[in-house]
């Protein structure tokens, strides 16, 4: 077989367009990855060469190598995320190393590193834009971080690191994922479900037909619990059998702990490898190589940020406790003395209940997923004035319930188009939701023209999937989570900059990128977006007003509780990579355990191994910046101030509004510091104020 012919023959060798799903097997990516490197391997020794310290000598010839590399790859990457199997993780386990290794030759390139600093310190730098600045500046920085500094024993020694590191968190997201697909709980007595809503038992009765219990009904079960969100959180919340509770939340925080599929080993030589490579690069620390391109200045100020917030919620959450267990004991549990863990979601279920006389589960049909979607795009309408559009059966599709749209401006022009991956699949499919690039934005020639490539995301939900002949009827929380992720969408399509390598999401630091998604989510309570979308599925009829006004009321419940829990987990992170000394007198857990003392209101139990499962910072992007989360909610919350102050019922107001933070927030992406994007919307730096009064922990 000839290489022309692998190229015509293999899918994912296009090298642009929109991947053709259908087309792509398993045994393909070992062909296609190994002779697209050897490609681009040679195309990058050519511009080594023959380079030129200029943007069309330097920049485009590396983006046109980088942007076919992330194409073919991406969607490898992307496939293990939605549609995992043994045969796809082979496939990808003995290609990554290659491509470790080829990302690693490019970083450590010292004459493309040199050209870049001559481009920086010549003649023709005044002559670039900012997106331009900021590509070469970066580009640089990402070097240093790359180790093109290194020579000799360092440079093999880190090489040898980024590709240990490589293998360990893609083994450490397989052993989440396949430890959450092989815990099952099967119950058969009517007994065992007291208490669990209806949406819960169609669910778990359909988990148990797909298991092989054919006959398996919502009213007589058999019903099967997993630990996916969808099925294991409403149980907490709802399942009266207190001894189910704790049997299932004790095997949550012992996902991946033991077995096969034991993290723990990980975790330790992970963080040996990432303190290694920091001492490497010259830094005393892995959080201080993280912050380098991020947009806190230092861990100092990390370490403020997370002090103020922990100081806001700490004795709310306090509060919270004692609240919940009064509010037991007055219904005469008798744990009341005694709440542990497995008890507190399911109180503070039946507690809002009563305070604010309505269920999650009464909301679940007001909540039918094409309706949200209505919702959501008449909101973006009205703040961007884009209109977005089915364009189902245009795309390929990696599985029947993906589906696809289109986004047009106000002249009816496409702007961008976008996949939406809804429900979850446990048996395939990464638990979370997230947001990933398919197609960067960017400006393409040929034939001596230019034309812009459209931006194309990837949207990943796991909600509640339809059953039993009902559409996908959702929680509050799956609605503020789709519009999370869709924020995280509007910022990688509505972006105005022409270079992939600063377009959307790409080039902005870490800790701004959450800006965007946590913005979209305050629109949830927002009265015309709401009514905008909730109707129930069957009768039409719209949300009655006092669910809304329940909803408003319900808003900051427990909400000391939940900031002080994200503040545990970024003080956990920060410290096992600043201060935490791997093979010292402490463990990890250890060090979770001291870092509880003052971020925790009940204290977690011995075996609690939730680091186990932490993918986010031992298999993504988030090591050392967990911290992101509270540092952009910080920003959001500020942003969407500026709705609040223009005034929500005043049209004219929010769509000018609207205008400016999509001219600046969303179009500008990572061609200038966040910083500056986030003055040239607000007018000032922002402030904790509007986070802390959102909260309901203003006052604090």
């Amino acid at each position: 077989m000839t290489a022309n012919t692998i190229i015509t023959n293999n899918p994912l060798l296009k090298g642009s367009g929109l991947p053709p799903f259908a087309e792509i097997q398993p045994e393909q990516v070992e062909p296609a990855m190994t002779q697209l490197l050897a490609e681009l391997d040679r195309e990058l020794t050519d511009l080594e060469a023959n380079v030129e310290p200029t943007w069309s000598g330097l920049v485009a010839p590396l983006d046109d190598i980088t942007e076919r590399l992330r194409w073919s790859w991406g969607i490898v990457g992307h496939l293990m995320g939605v549609k995992n199997s043994p045969e796809l993780r082979q496939a990808y386990e003995t290609v990554q190393p290659q491509v470790v290794q080829f990302y690693t030759r490019f970083g450590q390139s010292q004459p493309i590193y040199h050209a870049f600093k001559a481009l920086r310190d010549g003649d023709s730098w005044k002559t670039l834009d900012s997106a331009q600045q900021r590509i070469v500046e970066a580009a640089i920085r990402d070097a240093e971080l790359s180790g093109v500094g290194l020579s000799g024993e360092a440079r093999e020694r880190f090489n040898a690191i980024q590709q240990e590191l490589a293998a360990l968190t893609t083994k450490f997201a397989n052993n989440v994922l396949d430890a959450t697909k092989a815990y099952s709980l099967t119950l058969t007595d009517k007994a065992e479900v007291d208490g669990l809503p209806a949406s819960w038992l169609s669910l778990a009765a359909q988990a148990a037909r797909e298991a092989g219990d054919e006959n398996a009904t919502p009213e007589n079960g058999p019903w099967r619990i997993t630990l996916d969100f969808p099925s294991y959180f409403p149980f907490m919340q709802h399942s009266t059998r207190r001894d189910l509770r704790e049997k299932i939340y004790r095997s949550s925080i012992t996902l991946a702990a033991s077995g096969e599929f034991d993290n723990h080993p990980l975790i330790d030589r992970i963080l040996s490898l990432r303190q290694e490579l920091a001492e490497l690069l010259g830094f005393k620390t892995y959080a201080e190589v993280s912050l380098a391109s991020k947009m806190a200045p230092n861990v100092e100020a990390v370490d403020k940020l997370l002090e103020e917030l922990r100081r806001a919620s700490y004795d709310a959450a306090v509060k919270e406790l004692a609240e919940l267990k009064a509010f037991a004991a007055s219904k005469g549990a008798v744990e009341a003395d005694d709440l542990q863990h497995w008890d507190t979601r399911f109180w503070s279920e039946r507690q809002r209940e009563e305070k604010f006389a309505f269920t999650q589960e009464e909301l679940r049909p007001y909540f039918p997923l094409p309706q949200v979607l209505d919702g959501l795009f008449g909101l973006v309408k009205r703040l961007f004035g884009v209109t977005v559009s089915s364009a189902d059966g245009k795309a390929p599709v990696w599985h029947e319930d993906v589906r696809y749209f289109q986004i047009a401006d106000e002249t009816g022009n496409p702007i961008a188009y976008f996949y939406l991956d809804p429900y979850s699949r446990p048996a395939e499919k990464q638990g979370g939701a997230w947001m990933d690039s398919c197609i960067n934005r960017s400006q393409i020639g040929s034939n001596g023209s230019t034309q812009i490539r459209l931006p194309v995301a990837y949207l990943v939900c796991n909600q509640t999937p339809p059953v039993d002949g009902k559409p996908s009827l959702m929680t509050f929380i799956e609605v503020e989570t789709l519009f999370h992720e869709f924020g995280h969408g509007l910022h990688h399509m509505l972006t105005k900059v022409n270079y992939a390598d600063a377009a959307g999401t790409n080039n902005v630091e870490w800790d701004a990128v959450e800006l965007p998604s946590q913005f979209m989510e305050n629109w949830c309570y927002d009265r015309t977006t709401l009514f905008g979308m909730a109707k129930h599925y069957e009768t039409g009829e719209p949300l009655p007003e006092h669910y809304y006004q329940k909803l408003l009321a319900a808003k900051n419940y427990m909400s000391g509780s939940g900031m002080l829990r994200q503040t545990h987990f970024s003080c956990v992170d920060l410290e096992l990579h600043h201060r935490y000394r791997p093979g010292g007198k402490e463990s990890p857990s250890d060090v979770r355990s001291r870092i509880a003392q003052t971020t925790t209101v009940l204290p977690f139990l011995p075996e609690d191994a939730m680091l186990c499962a932490f993918r986010h910072i031992f298999a993504g992007g988030y090591a050392a910046g967990y911290y992101s989360y509270s540092w952009a909610e910080v920003l959001s919350a500020d942003a969407f101030a500026a709705f609040e102050e223009a005034g929500l019922e005043n049209e004219e107001a929010i769509k000018a509004t609207g205008k400016r933070y999509g001219d600046t927030v969303l179009a500008l992406g990572g061609s200038q510091h966040p910083m500056e994007v986030f003055k040239s919307f607000r007018g000032r730096e922002p402030s904790t104020e509007a986070l802390l009064r959102h909260n309901g922990l203003a006052a604090v």
